[in-house]
């Protein structure tokens, strides 16, 4: 396996074996990185491209443009500012209508939270399907069938 390929080229196919340990390692080197300070926020947040790098091309091995991959990127910052732009407009609008803004802001805090779960959920969903779904057998528009084992 081509480990620059892998992470930093978002051309061509790569099968479920090779998506699963590019994903892996991509999840240990952001555990790491989160222990470090400033730095490794940067860092992690470097790790971004190559986790697009591999959905694409898994998702081209599959037949599908890379494209799809930008509903759990704007879904879920989308989701998660809203329902975090409602807890200060719901405080506000308590306090204007001299009622409880304690009691406001806890509920739609509660609201915020289910919705980042949902957000979780999608790309925990979306990380799924591309991880376990079949790729196309034989040549597609994207290149050639990867192959069905990868050397470490």
């Amino acid at each position: 396996m081509d480990w620059k390929n892998l992470f930093f080229s978002p051309e061509g196919r790569i099968g479920r074996q090779a998506f699963w340990i590019g994903w892996l390692c991509l999840l240990g080197v952001n555990v790491v990185t989160g222990w470090i300070p400033l730095f490794g926020w940067a860092l992690s947040l470097a790790t971004i491209y190559c986790s697009v790098c591999i959905h694409n091309k898994r998702l081209h091995d599959m037949g599908q443009t890379g494209w799809w991959q930008a509903l759990p990127w704007v879904f879920g910052p989308l989701l998660v500012f809203g329902s975090v732009a409602s807890v200060g407009i719901t405080a506000i609008a308590a306090g204007l209508k001299g009622g409880q803004p304690e009691m406001a802001v806890l509920s739609a805090v509660a609201g915020m939270f289910i919705a980042i779960f949902i957000a979780f959920a999608v790309w925990l969903a979306f990380t799924l399907w591309v991880g376990f779904s079949l790729g196309q057998p034989g040549d597609n528009k994207y290149g050639p069938a990867p192959q069905t084992t990868v050397m470490i």
